[in-house]
């Protein structure tokens, strides 16, 4: 089952080609679902090849972290075969990818299906399910990969993709501004990966992961530092860190699908894989993950408190985003990468429904975004308001969804790295249950704020189809990691043979029940202050949104005013310097050479007789030449 591997990426390429050739032709909707089959297709071979990695003998075969375990490499061809350096087209079989293509492929069938009532009307159906299932099959190359050389063709594919659907209306000028900020900031990460990846060729003469994950303990603390470090830098500009966070709010230009893949399945989970997936090297650096657990940190601190004072719908979706992959990055940087991996699950089910809850209000009031003008929307959109109550409870860390648990482990192990740490990410989790209850009183509950010409409808079936699926997801995805139906298939030990070291917690029973007991006042804290303030009217709501908030700290206006100001000077004098100096030089080669050709020129008449006189000449010259040596 698990030779079935290829056939994953396979299928979402093949409906990127069938819509590339006949896309137009097909029209809509059955260019929507090609594509949604193709993505569907990818879910279920995923499923028969997680099946097939189940039935692989753990004692007999070797894990892909050096400890033992399920795995299987797949080869499809000899792909860069350079002196010392080989690298096979490969896709790798074992715990962490197929976890990681599971909900990539599961999610992303959802937002598939969505897509198909969301987009319905738009003049370039076809070509956004071409970008989507290119996007799909970027992002299943990124976590089937064998080695970093193939992660990094996903890598590169997902942000091009990424460029593509958050400028697809580019009509909008902010739309096209926001695709190539997402650009230009993916390209500084990229140049980290780049780097980390010659270092470790260097250092080790291999890119493959089962290599790297054998050799890691070998390498020197300064090289392995240093390696953890770019690493750190590539994955923040995939995954939004500090300060790279910037391209991540704008790409709300995009349409809403396009926000629930981009932020709750694929593209910004990919940094936080890429760390996991390379953790024998983060293990063997000095100092590197205690760096990682302050950006972390720092991170989700900073988003929470941006994100509970936007007015946008999918303003305060992608601040809670940038905030909760800070709290992934926290988890890493603690060691505790089950628990990471636990929170990307956890958070592609609740914030993917929550994305697309709010594509469904977006939809359903015409295109309004402002959460001012709308309000009581329960009534007249009952299914996307009960779906996006899940999914508010779940981010919140309300027992027992599955926020609550990815969420607690996270704080546990931060607690265990640093008593600071874990104070900074109960504050954010106290802010994400305010700014989440926010969201939800102002959207669906109080009175109507929005124009009676409006007339809010519930969305058809095959957009609140997926919402209830995922509202499923987000209330019971939490016993994947609690030992209820065997050990074997609790989510920690299932990934344990693709770590060098297991985390194992020292706390005692009774500080876990006090710290856990600590996470849920602080979600019940949060949530009551909104309800009092939103709700209630009992506390004054301008006080709770000042101007500092609101504009996120003015970062991102800051850059702006720099890049149009004093930035563009800068340009213009590095681009007429280049004209001046690296231009001129070159051009001026160039004269010089023209000058000495006309020079010459005439000694190239055409005529024999001259150039027998010349070779007369020359040919004197010679021997006095020699005579006169030969006399001195």
């Amino acid at each position: 089952m698990v030779e079935l591997v290829w056939l994953i990426p396979a299928l979402p390429l093949a409906g990127f080609a069938v819509l590339l050739l006949a896309g137009p032709r097909l029209g809509e909707p059955r260019a929507g679902w090609l594509a949604t089959a193709a993505s569907a297709g990818s879910f279920l071979l995923t499923l028969v090849t997680f099946g097939g990695l189940l039935g692989l003998d753990s004692a007999t075969t070797g894990g892909a972290g050096g400890h033992g375990g399920r795995w299987f490499v797949s080869t499809l061809f000899e792909w860069m075969p350079i002196g010392g350096l080989e690298v096979d087209a490969a896709l790798l079989v074992d715990p962490l990818s197929m976890t990681m293509a599971l909900f990539v492929t599961g999610v992303g069938t959802l937002i598939h299906l969505y897509s198909v009532g969301y987009m319905h009307g738009d003049p370039k159906y076809s070509k956004f399910f071409l970008y989507l299932n290119l996007f799909l099959f970027s992002m299943l190359m990124l976590v089937l990969g064998n080695n970093l050389v193939v992660t990094f063709l996903g890598w590169e594919g997902v942000g091009t993709c990424s460029y593509l659907l958050i400028s697809f209306w580019h009509e909008r000028p902010t739309a096209a501004t926001a695709g190539k900020k997402a650009f230009v900031t993916n390209r500084i990460g990229d140049f980290g990966f780049m780097i980390a990846t010659f270092l470790l060729w260097t250092s080790l003469g291999t890119v493959s992961y089962a290599g790297l994950a054998a050799g890691a303990p070998a390498l020197a603390t300064g090289t392995a530092t240093a390696v953890s470090l770019l690493l750190l830098l590539a994955a923040a500009g995939k995954s939004a860190q500090l300060p790279l966070y910037v391209w991540l709010p704008d790409a709300m230009e995009g349409p809403t699908p396009v926000s629930a893949m981009v932020h709750a399945a694929t593209m910004v989970t990919a940094g936080v894989y890429l760390l996991v997936r390379l953790n024998p090297v983060l293990d063997a650096s000095e100092g590197a993950l205690l760096v990682i657990a302050i950006v972390g940190a720092a991170t989700a601190l900073f988003a929470a408190l941006a994100a509970v004072a936007q007015h946008d719908i999918k303003k305060v979706l992608a601040y809670s985003t940038v905030s909760q992959l800070g709290y992934m990055f926290l988890a890493i940087g603690s060691g505790a990468y089950v628990a990471a991996i636990f929170h990307v699950i956890t958070h592609a089910f609740f914030k993917g429904l929550l994305f697309l809850g709010a594509g469904s209000v977006i939809h359903g009031l015409g295109d309004e975004q402002d959460m001012r003008r709308m309000g009581a929307l329960r009534a007249v959109m009952p299914v996307t308001a009960v779906t996006f109550i899940v999914g508010w409870l779940a981010i919140a860390g309300v027992p027992p969804l599955s926020g609550f648990w990815s969420k607690d482990e996270i704080l546990l192990a931060a607690r265990e790295q640093h008593w600071l740490l874990w104070a900074v990410g109960l504050v954010t989790a106290l802010l994400t249950a305010y700014y989440m209850s926010r969201q939800t009183f102002l959207v669906f509950f109080g009175g109507q704020r929005w124009d009676d010409s409006a007339h809010p409808h519930e969305s058809p079936t095959t957009m609140t189809l997926p919402l209830v699926l995922l509202a499923g997801a987000a209330a019971i995805g939490g016993v994947m990691n609690l030992p209820l139906v065997g050990d074997w298939l609790v989510l920690e030990h299932f990934l344990e043979p693709t770590l060098a070291h297991a985390h194992h917690f020292t706390t005692p029973t009774w500080q876990k029940l006090l710290l856990a007991f600590g996470a849920v006042l602080a979600a019940v804290v949060g949530i009551t202050v909104a309800a009092l303030a939103w709700l209630r009217s009992r506390i004054s709501t301008d006080k709770l949104e000042p101007a500092l908030l609101e504009n996120a700290f003015y970062v991102d206006s800051t850059i702006s005013n720099f890049v149009g100001g004093p930035g563009t000077k800068a340009f213009e004098a590095a681009a007429a310097a280049d004209r001046r100096f690296v231009d001129g030089a070159v051009n001026g080669v160039a004269k010089l050479v023209r000058m000495l050709g006309e020079a010459v020129r005439p000694l190239q008449s055409g005529y024999l007789r001259h150039y027998a006189s010349g070779v007369a000449v020359g040919a004197v010259v010679l021997v006095v030449w020699l005579a006169l040596r030969g006399v001195s």
